[in-house]
């Protein structure tokens, strides 16, 4: 009887933990798709919301590696199950991390006061957006209901999005060269292009973190990139 209390326990636990990874999830979710939307809008007060909601997924984040760290103190699980909870912080992670990079598109939105601002290239943004803002929510939704083929579904498609950053990227110094005045814009949207970039990457992260939760060890197989040398080489950091 005091085993099955303690398991039932655990599993309450675990379910909380799950509940809170799903929460943070969906608004880090948010964050992304509301930092380009200011950009693309140059809503300054909806880069503001942006930048200040960041500090709840931090919060967030701490939240659950102190329920796990908990959890695991007064359950003491067998291995499977320390899985699930190793992969909850792993992924929390991940998340705050998506946020901080959401936060740092939205502190562009200010600098930008170009009247330069050619459709196709935020056309391209928002296209490269939408597509890692699904693959956000296609892993979440994988890592919830622990399903290996859909997370490997996100990691394969991390060249993808690699290779749109790059088309964008070529567009963006095309335009540099044709007139120096579109400098300064076009090096926003380029630093803004390689931070939806990382965020991809931090969803196929998570799509590594299912495989380890499933099949009990790390991926082998070597990530599927695009050729992002050039990118990486000239654009500037965080």
């Amino acid at each position: 009887m005091g085993f099955e209390h303690t398991s039932k326990a655990f599993d309450g636990d675990l379910q909380e933990l799950t509940r809170m990874v799903a929460e943070m999830g969906g608004l880090a979710e948010r964050q992304i798709v509301d930092a380009v939307d200011a950009l693309v809008r140059r809503d300054i007060a909806l880069g503001a919301r942006v930048v200040a909601a960041d500090s709840e997924i931090d919060q967030m984040q701490r939240s659950i590696e102190e329920r796990a760290v908990l959890t695991i103190a007064r359950r003491q699980p067998m291995a499977v199950d320390l899985r699930d909870i190793v992969g909850a912080m792993r992924v929390a992670t991940d998340l705050e991390r998506i946020g901080d990079l959401s936060k740092n598109i939205a502190k562009r939105v200010n600098a930008i006061d170009s009247d330069f601002h050619p459709l196709k290239l935020i056309r391209g943004l928002e296209h490269m957006t939408d597509l890692v803002q699904s693959q956000v929510k296609a892993v979440l939704d994988a890592y919830t209901a622990h399903d290996l083929p859909a997370a490997m579904v996100v990691w394969n498609g991390d060249e993808e999005v690699d290779a749109i950053c790059t088309s964008l990227f070529r567009e963006l110094l095309t335009y540099m060269m044709e007139d120096p005045r579109n400098i300064s814009f076009c090096i926003h949207l380029m630093f803004c292009a390689k931070n939806i970039e990382r965020i991809g990457d931090h969803a196929t992260n998570i799509a590594e973190t299912v495989f380890y939760m499933v099949e009990g060890q790390q991926i082998l197989d070597k990530r599927p990139k695009g050729d992002m040398t050039t990118f990486a080489n000239a654009t500037p950091g965080n």
